[in-house]
């Protein structure tokens, strides 16, 4: 009979594979350390495990992260341009957009992309609570902040037909060249939606 951890052990390291970008050997690192590190550092991540289950929820209304039982700072913040809607994908993107200092305006948090081989579908997504949206805000423009590969691109041209028959304008982030990017070092559908989307100087 082969020696294996005890039960509990395994466990963790079942959990803890199950995470995204972690594998089976950094899972049992993970599990062993935890275990060596002894109380002091695992009832301070089972409190916060615990706390995240219990005390955060996602917003009706946009889709981001709030606190049980308190006002989305988002949805609630009057300095905010109620005209715009950004639409992402998940919410960690509202926080990266948010970081730029380049956008004031609301989000809407679709909660993935279609993506059929996945067996995600419109039913899936936030899509009847942005049209909810865009009707009740006096939404003039709505961005679509998705990635750019096959799903990204599918779930824009989704959202783009579905909102044609509002009058609101829809525009999608601009793509192409990194900056401080060469063209030795740009692939070639980046290089096509640079020329694409080139501006006037």
């Amino acid at each position: 009979m082969s020696l294996e951890y005890p039960v509990p052990i395994q466990r963790l390291i079942a959990q803890l594979k199950s995470l995204p970008g972690i594998g089976p050997r950094s899972a049992e690192r993970m599990a062993l350390w935890l275990l060596q590190s002894g109380r002091a550092r695992v009832l301070p991540l089972a409190d916060a495990l615990q706390g995240i289950s219990t005390q955060v929820e996602m917003c009706h209304d946009c889709g981001f992260f709030l606190q049980r039982e308190t006002e989305c700072l988002l949805c609630t913040n009057d300095k905010r341009n109620r005209e715009i809607i950004c639409v992402v994908e998940q919410a960690a993107d509202v926080l990266r957009l948010e970081r730029s200092r380049a956008y004031q305006g609301q989000y809407h948090v679709l909660g993935g992309k279609l993506s059929p081989l996945d067996n995600v579908t419109p039913d899936d997504l936030r899509i009847e609570a942005l049209m909810r949206r865009v009707a009740e805000l006096p939404a003039t423009e709505v961005i679509l902040a998705l990635s750019s590969d096959v799903e990204g691109e599918a779930t824009a041209h989704y959202l783009a037909d579905a909102l044609r028959s509002s009058s609101v304008s829809i525009s999608r982030l601009a793509q192409g060249m990194p900056a401080g990017g060469n063209l030795d070092h740009v692939d070639e559908l980046t290089l096509y939606q640079a020329l694409q989307g080139r501006r006037v100087v």
